[in-house]
């Protein structure tokens, strides 16, 4: 069953997916209704999850479930990442490269080579304060609250 995104219990649990490039457009209009009918058609061993999907910030796909209704299964899981390895194909980007990390910076999402940051951060392009999409984050009540947080409340803060 799917609930609006701006709906979800602060406890609805997240899986985060960020693109390897902003989504143009024509993209995002073409993924915005897939995006709704996986999170409307998502289920666990025949019952219906209380689902949404969105993409956020051009770039990052989210897919939440409010798991006090009805857990997310192994299976309906790997069903959630087969869904999104299909939009990979369909859109020609990765989901699923980790490294690539995205801060906010002058308000737009940019995307660092995890192995730039400690250079990035030596030469202060990236700092404690700098903003972090952090995609560990794993409730909604999270996402709205700390999200991007900053780089010191991360596992970032090991490079501070």
């Amino acid at each position: 069953m799917y609930i609006p995104f701006d709906q979800l219990p602060p406890h609805a649990r997240l899986w985060i997916y960020q693109s390897s490039r902003p989504l143009t457009e024509a993209e995002q209009a073409e993924i915005n209704p897939l995006l709704e009918r996986f999170a409307t058609e998502w289920s666990s061993h025949g019952k219906g999850l209380q689902a949404s999907a969105v993409l956020l910030h051009n770039q990052f796909v989210v897919l939440a479930n409010n798991e006090t209704a009805a857990s997310a299964s192994g299976c309906s899981i790997d069903a959630s990442v087969k869904f999104v390895r299909a939009l990979e194909e369909k859109l020609n980007v990765s989901f699923f490269d980790r490294t690539q990390l995205a801060f906010m910076k002058e308000g737009q999402v940019r995307l660092v080579g995890l192995n730039e940051l400690k250079s990035k951060v030596a030469a202060g392009e990236i700092n404690e304060n700098s903003l972090y999409f952090d995609t560990l984050v794993n409730n909604y009540g999270e996402l709205q609250s700390e999200w991007p947080r900053p780089a010191r409340n991360s596992w970032l803060s090991r490079y501070f």
